[in-house]
């Protein structure tokens, strides 16, 4: 991964699809089913190591076969600079009573109703 800071999150993804797609046209087309995002975290008071990754959400669908094919999509990753891949299931988070998706991040959320309705 170009170690420029000038890199977004959506060009991360975007790089993160395209490498996909091109080196595993089939795993490529089974991301197309998910949504992605670059998550940053930190780590420490002082928020020195920057650890960002990707997140897949999948619906309830889909998450088995991302989970079987998840060490293609660490690979790419590793190769991007991103310390970790993780699947999420969108179907969960968005029936969760306790979520404050919806209020906190809607246009996350309504991501994740697309691709739950997919």
């Amino acid at each position: 991964m170009n170690t420029n800071t000038s890199w977004n999150e959506q060009e991360i993804v975007q790089e993160f699809r395209r490498i996909v797609s091109h080196s595993f046209p089939q795993f490529g087309a089974l991301l197309n089913q998910c949504h992605l995002k670059v998550i940053q975290s930190f780590w420490g008071q002082q928020s020195l190591h920057f650890l960002p990754y990707i997140a897949i959400y999948c619906s309830k669908n889909t998450i088995a076969a991302v989970k079987a094919e998840i060490h293609v999509f660490r690979e790419v990753a590793f190769f991007l600079g991103l310390s970790k891949v993780v699947c999420l299931n969108a179907t969960c988070l968005l029936h969760d009573p306790q979520s404050k998706l919806k209020q906190e991040n809607p246009q996350l959320w309504l991501e994740l109703q697309w691709i739950v309705t997919q």
